[in-house]
């Protein structure tokens, strides 16, 4: 991922939830977080899918357990080896 990309997915999660712009989000996990609970979860797959303008498969929404789970699967959608 480009450095642009890589903002994009950090401002996604930022912004999903609710944390101050400048938050490390490296760490996140599924669960870790208050708010990444289950509809925080499905309002994360909406807000990935509307900055990179792809479409998460089922399989993608249930690994989707971490930052580092995303950039993977994000960066695949982008065709960015990791």
């Amino acid at each position: 991922m480009n450095p642009q990309q890589q903002e994009a997915l950090r401002r996604a999660f930022r912004e999903t939830f609710d944390l101050d712009p400048q938050s490390p989000v490296e760490d996140l996990a599924y669960q870790g977080l208050a708010a990444w609970d289950s509809v925080g979860h499905m309002r994360l797959v909406a807000a990935l899918e509307t900055a990179f303008d792809l479409m998460l498969d089922t399989d993608e929404v249930i690994g989707l357990s971490s930052f580092a789970k995303a950039v993977e699967i994000v960066g695949r959608h982008l065709g960015v080896e990791i």
